[in-house]
């Protein structure tokens, strides 16, 4: 019966321009919609959640506060980092509160706590950040839509950049949590060479000087890591204190942004990432975005930011094509599915698993003609590139 669901709703064109046409009564619905905004607001990764939450509010405030021209009440759930308190707010906003959105959701230990009892209550998820490999294949939903990425995504871009660059003995240091395992697989994916070592360290380990001991001593040609937040601030600096920045390259995803940039300063000079957007990428929408984020919040806005941005804008133009009226879940998902809207990566639409086919870029931090750390393009490895876990999915 599931299975059936899934492929009459995952049907392409025809059948979703169909489900519009037909969708909504004739008359807008005003009423205000409640939607949850699920993120880490408390402990030494909050300032994720912040972006992530900022850049929602900052088009939300912009569109004078509604979405698809329907008045919204944006209600704050903090998950930490822990998967039972995830549940525990995803129960809050659907039973005491009646949301039928939550978007966001910064973990992904967090998400596969969440993605489940959500999607399963016919509750819509917009992930603005966490992209486990899991709901994009075989436990993917037509309830959920992604405005960030696959976790792989990321990674396979470094892996293909590291690849180009002739590297030959690369060592791999993650936390040992599903973001890190689905980062490594993604950057082996495309680097296709076997690794010098692959590290996994606790997620909540800030001393790193016994698994710098051991980079310095293997002496790899470069170094591959993902320290999201606080832990990517240490990490940094102590491989800046270890003597190691300037000798052995790193390659990293989600270390090193806007939001830990001001904290890392010179210890991250040099550094290659590969988020899927950048401050830099030369489109209308993202210009507008950068400079009306930094005129609000005083500050560069991070990829965090970036994605809810894209989420609010995906979600104002699906509530706006069913006339505010998301309780019509066909017609809602269809106008999803549609991705209608500007995004601030430029190339953007979903493929069959509701994640992102987008262009992957390389970008080096630097500092800006204002003196700011900042990141630089200097590559794009994958163009249109769809995750690599889309054909496990039943929404073919």
């Amino acid at each position: 019966m599931r299975q059936h669901f899934l492929k009459t709703i995952a049907a392409t064109g025809l059948g979703l321009s169909m489900a519009l046409a037909h969708a909504a009564p004739a008359e807008e619905n005003r009423d205000e919609l409640k939607i949850g905004f699920m993120g880490v607001f408390s402990g030494g990764q909050a300032a994720l959640g912040q972006d992530s939450y900022d850049g929602f509010m900052l088009y939300l405030k912009k569109n004078g506060g509604k979405l698809g021209n329907r008045p919204v009440d944006v209600l704050k759930a903090d998950a930490q980092i822990k998967p039972v308190v995830g549940a525990q707010q995803a129960k809050r906003l659907i039973d005491k509160d009646g949301v039928p959105i939550i978007v966001g959701v910064t973990f992904s230990n967090v998400m596969l706590a969440v993605h489940g009892p959500i999607t399963k209550k016919e509750v819509f998820l917009i992930g603005t950040n966490a992209g486990p490999s899991q709901i994009a294949g075989k436990e993917c939903s037509p309830y959920f839509f992604s405005t960030s990425y696959q976790n792989d995504q990321k990674a396979e871009s470094m892996g293909s950049y590291a690849k180009s660059q002739g590297y030959k003995r690369i060592i791999t240091m993650v936390p040992n949590y599903q973001s890190g395992f689905d980062f490594v697989s993604g950057f082996k994916r495309y680097y296709q060479a076997p690794l010098l070592d692959e590290i996994y360290t606790p997620l909540d380990q800030q001393d790193f000087s016994a698994e710098l001991a051991k980079i310095a001593s293997e002496q790899p040609d470069a170094v591959y890591v993902f320290y999201p937040g606080g832990l990517g601030v240490n990490f940094l600096r102590q491989y800046q204190q270890a003597g190691l920045l300037g000798k052995i390259p790193v390659l990293s995803t989600s270390t090193t942004d806007a939001i830990n940039l001001p904290a890392q300063r010179d210890s991250a000079l040099g550094v290659v990432t590969s988020p899927v957007w950048g401050p830099d990428l030369d489109n209308a929408a993202n210009k507008k975005f950068v400079a009306e984020f930094e005129k609000e919040y005083k500050r560069i806005p991070s990829d965090f930011a970036a994605q809810s941005y894209d989420g609010a804008q995906l979600l104002d133009s699906a509530i706006k094509k069913v006339k505010g009226h998301v309780e019509d879940k066909a017609a809602f998902m269809a106008a999803l599915k549609q991705a209608d809207f500007p995004s601030v990566r430029g190339h953007f639409k979903f493929g069959n698993n509701n994640f992102p086919i987008q262009d992957l870029s390389i970008f080096e931090v630097v500092k800006d003609d204002q003196g700011r750390f900042n990141l630089k393009k200097i590559a794009t490895p994958l163009k249109a590139q769809q995750d690599a876990y889309h054909q496990d999915c039943p929404m073919q």
